[in-house]
């Protein structure tokens, strides 16, 4: 009789980085989800005010962050496309190498839900839709939408986590 108390060596466990997919195409479709009802519900340029400081808008970003490039020809479309592709492929590669790592996985979930949902605006518009706006009396930060908040925590996250581990190795030094 097998004793089924150890695990089978033929079995393996699914791998950590389901959960971290799972979680990334969540907020993938919540991005595109809210891009569309926006893009459905606004009219480009139109501010809908919520607080003193933030409106809801409908506005079109061709380039990258800060509207970096959206002023040329078109050839940015396809160049920011490829981008979000690599880096999505890169990242994946990312995920796979660090599957125990939970505060690198989440950084890079949230980056490559953030790129995979501009990359597929850039394809299916030619442009990005934004939605979020911030502003206070005549200063405004550009317009956001929740793929690009991704990417910012991500981002955030990912220094973060850099920081952490290089503290944890020099405490490990030190003793």
């Amino acid at each position: 009789m097998r004793d089924n108390s150890q695990a089978d060596p033929q079995v393996q466990a699914p791998p950590a980085i389901t959960r971290w997919l799972v979680f990334a195409a969540c907020l993938l479709i919540i991005d595109q989800l809210t891009k569309l009802w926006f893009d459905s519900a606004l009219r480009y340029g139109e501010r809908l005010q919520v607080l003193p400081f933030f409106d809801f808008t409908l506005l079109y970003n061709r380039g990258a962050a800060f509207s970096f490039l959206a002023d040329e020809a078109g050839w940015q479309r396809w160049f920011f496309t490829v981008l979000g592709l690599g880096a999505a492929s890169f990242i994946l590669w990312m995920m796979h190498k660090n599957r125990t790592h939970t505060r690198l996985l989440l950084a890079l979930a949230l980056i490559l839900s953030g790129a995979l949902g501009n990359v597929i605006d850039r394809v299916a518009y030619g442009h990005v839709i934004d939605f979020l706006l911030f502003y206070w009396q005549n200063w405004y930060y550009p317009a956001f939408n929740v793929a690009d908040s991704c990417i910012t925590l991500g981002a955030i996250l990912l220094i973060l986590d850099e920081i952490f581990r290089l503290r944890g190795r020099h405490a490990r030094a030190a003793e």
